[in-house]
């Protein structure tokens, strides 16, 4: 998981620009969905295996950095809700259905 140290260094970034003035939840959302579609862009129109990985290493921090920003906004500790996560992943995809299957859990 990513380490107090990361974090802390993310928010230096941040408050030596003097920018958590602007990282409100809804921009913070924003940013990580742009993010997110900065990163889909470096697929598009490729083969599935087929792209830089130094542009997807950029912009997967990306998306991580403002993940971690709007969860420190929010004081949401990722490991927690990782694992909230995954056990409710666990109830609606027991191994016993799920196991190979790319089906969403409503059509187990």
């Amino acid at each position: 998981m990513i380490d107090k140290i990361t974090v802390e260094k993310l928010l230096k970034f941040r408050d030596d620009r003097d920018w958590e003035q602007f990282h409100n939840s809804k921009d913070l959302a924003l940013a990580l969905s742009i993010e997110a579609s900065e990163l889909l862009e470096i697929f598009l129109w490729k083969k599935n295996e087929d792209f830089d990985k130094d542009k997807l290493e950029e912009e997967l921090a990306d998306v991580f950095m403002f993940g971690l920003l709007l969860a420190n906004k929010n004081n949401i500790d990722i490991n927690d809700i990782i694992v909230k996560k995954l056990q409710k992943n666990n109830e609606k995809y027991p191994v016993e259905k799920a196991k190979g299957k790319s089906n969403k859990y409503d059509d187990l």
